[in-house]
């Protein structure tokens, strides 16, 4: 599914709906999630409402679900040339982004 034309919000309903239809597709509960990620049941449970939750919440869920490939690209840099490389390289030694003149 392309999620390209989704809003932020629409793709937060769509992953909170994903992430429930997996836990009970694995039938577990919310407590059991809970139990075996070190988090609150509540926190699943506000994780499923599409509420806010810390993202290092949402990883361990998604681990315990057994996602943590997935996680794996999730910011992995998207390299198609020797140049991409480079560049990857050279920005990744690069601390801070210097302000444009319109930023300022």
């Amino acid at each position: 599914m392309d999620l390209t034309l989704h809003t932020p919000d629409d793709i937060v309903k769509l992953l909170c709906d994903r992430l429930r239809k997996e836990r009970l597709a694995r039938q577990m509960t919310q407590a059991d999630v809970a139990a075996r990620s070190g988090i609150g049941v509540n926190t699943v449970s506000n994780l499923e409402a599409g509420k806010n939750v810390g993202f290092e919440s949402l990883v361990k869920v998604a681990m315990v679900l057994g996602y943590g490939e997935a996680l794996e690209d999730l910011f992995k840099p998207k390299i198609d040339s020797l140049d991409d490389i480079l560049r990857y390289e050279k920005s990744a030694a690069r601390q801070r982004v210097k302000r444009k003149k319109s930023d300022a």
